[in-house]
């Protein structure tokens, strides 16, 4: 017996909404409409419960049909059982409604720019559910986001990219780090202080050349695999950092990094907005890429 079909002991089914209805609206009529089927049909389908149950459920009182007292008792019971299947069925149509996208991002840019300013998406975009996953920052390994914010230079086989944000960087550290190191009033007086490396230690020393210092300091100190722990170690004053000013925002605006000097180091690399090219991305990814490019051009 295939698995969905109905048992001697199941009822049928068609008759027991027709019945739910029709004790709902006290009327056949109503059934009939609410149904799209003739009033005609609503009686034969509450006859063939009636017969299914082996009692009377119905009772006509004059031009009227009425519920007997076990068809009352019928419709408590199974009256919860409706409600219940309208809320799940609503439930589900509201979430297929729902436009579902997902975007990857490297930690940094998600809790320096992405996150706090989601609010102004999602409160414009009220029909858009939006999952944020983590991108590898390392080889970008195809993953079945919507959209991704990259870091490089905008070559990654298989992915649309345009330029959203620089990478150029420049130098933070702590009022903390500053007092208890500083004055720095020239870039050759950072020689002398401890330093924070975000993936690779030669970022120091480039930026030091850029600027005119000719004897570079030892460019040793903790490195960290990303953006976000560097902050991290440079709001704790582990030392001064290079970082890029877009994605510290809110910490330079507080007060709780400085920037030490105006020049910035730019190395090609930039965050881009990436989608894949083999896709049509969906309509709820193109109002959020919208206004990522909008959102970056104007802060």
């Amino acid at each position: 017996m295939n698995k969905f079909q109905l048992t001697a002991d199941d009822p049928p089914l068609r008759a027991v909404r027709a019945f739910e209805a029709f004790a709902r609206h006290g009327s056949v009529a109503a059934a009939a409409r609410e149904l799209e089927i003739t009033a005609s049909a609503v009686s034969h389908q509450l006859q063939l419960l009636e017969s299914f149950v082996q009692t009377p459920l119905t009772v006509r009182r004059g031009r009227a049909l009425v519920l007997t007292d076990e068809g009352r008792d019928y419709y408590r019971s199974i009256s919860a059982a409706f409600s219940v299947l309208r809320s799940a069925t609503g439930f589900v149509r509201e979430r297929s409604s729902r436009r579902q996208i997902t975007i990857s991002l490297i930690p940094l840019f998600g809790m320096g720019w992405f996150i706090p300013r989601l609010h102004d998406f999602l409160a414009a975009n009220e029909d858009v559910d939006v999952t944020v996953l983590y991108a590898n920052h390392r080889n970008y390994r195809s993953d079945a986001a919507d959209l991704s914010i990259r870091f490089g230079t905008g070559d990654w086989i298989g992915y649309t990219s345009t330029p959203l944000m620089s990478g150029a960087v420049v130098p933070v550290c702590t009022p903390r780090f500053l007092q208890r190191y500083g004055p720095l009033r020239k870039p050759a007086d950072l020689a002398g202080v401890p330093l924070v490396h975000d993936e690779d230690r030669s970022t120091w020393a480039n930026w030091l050349q850029s600027v005119g210092v000719r004897h570079l300091p030892r460019t040793e100190g903790p490195l960290f695999e990303d953006g976000q722990l560097a902050l991290s170690a440079t709001l704790a004053d582990l030392g001064a950092a290079l970082m890029r000013a877009p994605l510290v925002s809110r910490e330079l605006a507080s007060g709780s990094l400085r920037k030490l000097f105006d020049h910035e180091l730019d190395d090609g690399r930039h965050y881009y907005l990436c989608w894949r090219a083999d896709a049509e991305m969906p309509d709820g990814a193109q109002r959020l890429a919208q206004w990522l490019l909008e959102s970056t051009k104007t802060r």
